[in-house]
């Protein structure tokens, strides 16, 4: 037989060399490194819950701050770790879809108009985003990002907010665009920020002095300045916005930041604010208070371990007119307007400082740790 020329042996090694060095680079890669699955949409479950429930699964979460946060859309849970997110059927705890990166840890993430946006990062920055459909896990959009590690994502509909020390950034959770940035003023560092229908609000340490800056949510625009008591902290956002000090919680006006009547809670540790409507639904110090965002008024209060979080199922009743309050041993529908309870389900072991969501016939309580489902 006759050797081949010696092209043909020069050739076969280039080759040879050259699927050397590309799987290589494909052991080394960002797609390598990204395991990602998808699944079908999730069916909401019917029903609402039996007069008792009990524990049927938990999985384990982080959440950056220490804080609990909804992670609950229609028939999905989100959860995350280390390297990235998970979503979980609401009803079994099975999982439906996953996105993690081995070779990045997972920055920040943040559950917002039926999508999830997740932060993450190599070496000392954060530096990709990604959008995923929270019913499917299906890659809406990445993008590149510079964000501190310490950054904390926040959302409203239509924005999610980064706050770090050094300044925020707001981003398009749809179309993927970052909207604007906004630094500190001169001699002041960032301490907290949040997003709701008011705007972007920012709590700033200042040379002697804290105060809470609004900000328009789509264009950075400056709304108002107030100066707060040192040692304030910023509650939440909302239609108006809540902070906490020495003298409790107090609601400050969305137009122009007055605060709204007396103090609405007290404030000895944790505090959790959200709204249904025009009312603030305030926990701090075991207590739950509903109060009217536009005057500050309290409506009523009523002993509780937490704080409800997101819609109420529409077959409990009409969407909005009811909430959904974790109260230690049960969980208690309580309606919007005079508190007055409606229903109520036996619920053993509702830890304290959590939030609480009721889909179907499903309770999930979301803590900073853990979620755990009950039926």
């Amino acid at each position: 037989m006759k050797r081949p020329p010696l092209r043909v042996w020069v050739w076969t090694a280039a080759v040879l060399a050259l699927v050397v060095v590309a799987a290589l680079l494909w052991r080394g890669s960002d797609a390598a490194a990204t395991d990602s699955t998808t699944a079908a949409p999730a069916d909401v479950p019917d029903g609402t819950p039996a007069g008792a429930v009990s524990a049927v699964w938990t999985a384990p979460t982080t959440a950056s701050g220490g804080a609990a946060r909804a992670t609950v859309d229609g028939g999905r849970v989100v959860v995350a770790d280390e390297h990235g997110v998970r979503a979980l059927d609401v009803g079994t705890g099975t999982e439906a879809w996953r996105y993690t990166r081995a070779n990045a840890r997972l920055c920040d993430w943040t559950l917002v108009g039926g999508r999830v946006v997740a932060v993450s990062g190599t070496e000392d920055r954060c530096d990709e985003a990604v959008a995923l459909s929270v019913d499917t896990g299906v890659r809406l959009w990445t993008r590149n990002l510079d964000l501190r590690p310490d950054a904390v994502l926040t959302s409203t509909e239509g924005i999610v907010l980064a706050t770090s020390p050094t300044g925020v950034l707001t981003l398009d959770p749809v179309g993927d665009s970052i909207r604007w940035r906004a630094d500190p003023e001169e001699g002041c560092t960032v301490a907290d920020g949040d997003v709701g229908g008011a705007g972007v609000a920012v709590l700033e340490d200042c040379a002697g002095s804290t105060r809470v800056r609004l900000l328009d949510g789509y264009d950075g625009t400056p709304l108002w300045t107030r100066d707060v008591a040192g040692g304030t902290t910023l509650s939440g956002v909302e239609q108006a916005v809540a902070v906490a000090g020495d003298d409790g919680v107090r609601l400050l006006a969305g137009p122009d930041g007055a605060p709204l009547d007396e103090p609405v809670a007290d404030a000895a540790g944790e505090v959790l604010v959200t709204s249904v409507g025009t009312a603030a639904l305030v926990w701090a110090d075991g207590t739950l208070t509903v109060a009217d965002q536009g005057t500050g008024a309290v409506s009523w209060r009523t002993p509780a371990t937490g704080l409800p979080a997101g819609p109420v199922d529409r077959a409990l009743l009409a969407a909005g007119t009811s909430v959904p309050v974790p109260e230690g041993d049960a969980v208690v529908l309580r309606d919007l307007a005079t508190g007055e309870e409606l229903q109520r389900a036996g619920t053993p072991g509702l830890r304290a400082g959590g939030l609480l969501t009721v889909t179907g016939p499903v309770v999930v309580h979301q803590l900073p740790d853990r979620v755990l489902a009950y039926t």
